[in-house]
């Protein structure tokens, strides 16, 4: 009896010890490389398309012995040509064997103000090829791109489920041969443990081999009446701040008088509501008039008491006497 749980014990520690073969390597690190184009730098590009500065053409992230990378891209764009630009990047999407993720779009052809928000999910070999596409829909006004080689935390978790699955198997051989019900409740106990960490890093596995097959990129789409203009001189840029600071001031005074038109209901009634106030207290002083203020009593007159030779002063005043 006790050789018998002595190897059991050995076996399920051999198991653990098989399942923490693959996790020597405890966190996973990951190097991320950014890419930022500016406005000036897309607009240089032939026909305001884009080309991605990350992925080299001919380069396939899909394959076995290539490093993980996960690409992703935001693309900022606008066009007078609204639904023209919008059909070029559903046919880049098409093209580019490419799938919608996400789709917002708003405003109102009358208004000239639609704008588009997508994202969409490319086949990492085609992530190139799409956004020089895509780029073509419209003036690109940036473009930013990230990539992130998550070459280690793959690996990392390849060996972390090629262990569990090797204490899986072990662990069904040792439940095949157990000899009584305390033994085998003991090894499914273990085995519902790995097949649980099993399944958790199977998903993980899913989920980042879908990040790295198809790469990310978001698209904002908008509406304008006139392009944004290119020029980097002082002059031009006085001149478009000339031409924005004068739109916005008429868009100003359209909104004001847009706003005095819709409360002009409210107006009249205020100004009624003040000529009315007006009227009543007009009435309610004519018929109570103020009391007239009583006038305030004269003020006594200050006399001065003469001093002790007032009078001899002015007797001698009055009674001058000659000199000789």
């Amino acid at each position: 009896m006790k050789r018998r749980f002595s190897r059991l014990a050995a076996a399920l520690l051999a198991a653990a010890l098989l399942a923490g073969c693959g996790a020597s390597s405890g966190g996973s690190a990951s190097a991320t490389a950014t890419y930022d184009m500016n406005s000036e730098a897309a607009m240089a590009q032939e026909a305001g398309g884009a080309e991605s500065a990350l992925l080299p053409e001919g380069t396939d992230a899909t394959s076995e012995t290539a490093q993980k990378i996960i690409y992703r891209a935001d693309m900022e764009m606008e066009s007078t040509d609204f639904d023209a630009a919008r059909d070029t990047l559903m046919a880049a999407v098409e093209a580019n064997s490419a799938w919608m993720e996400y789709s917002h779009l708003s405003g109102s052809a009358e208004n000239q103000d639609r704008y588009a928000n997508y994202t969409v999910r490319v086949p990492a070999d085609n992530y190139s090829a799409f956004l020089s596409q895509a780029g073509e829909a419209g003036s690109v006004l940036s473009l930013n791109e990230s990539a992130e080689n998550v070459t280690s935390s793959y690996i990392d978790l390849q060996a972390r489920i090629t262990s569990l699955e090797n204490q899986r198997d072990r662990l069904n051989e040792l439940a095949a041969t157990a000899e009584t019900t305390a033994d085998l409740l003991e090894i499914e106990n273990q085995l519902s443990n790995v097949q649980y960490q099993l399944e958790s890093y199977t998903q993980q596995m899913r989920a980042l081999d879908g990040q790295i097959t198809y790469s990310t990129v978001d698209i904002y789409l908008s509406e304008v009446a006139t392009l944004t203009p290119t020029g980097t001189t002082f002059g031009a840029r006085l001149a478009e701040a000339f031409t924005g600071g004068w739109n916005g001031f008429v868009a100003f005074v359209q909104g004001t008088v847009l706003a005095l038109v819709y409360l002009w209901p409210l107006l009249i009634v205020a100004v009624a509501v003040v000529v009315l106030i007006r009227v009543l207290a007009r009435r309610h002083r004519a018929r109570h008039p103020r009391p007239a203020r009583p006038m305030p009593p004269p003020a006594p007159a200050q006399y001065t008491v003469p001093g002790p030779g007032a009078d001899a002063a002015e007797k001698k005043e009055e009674d001058p006497k000659p000199k000789y």
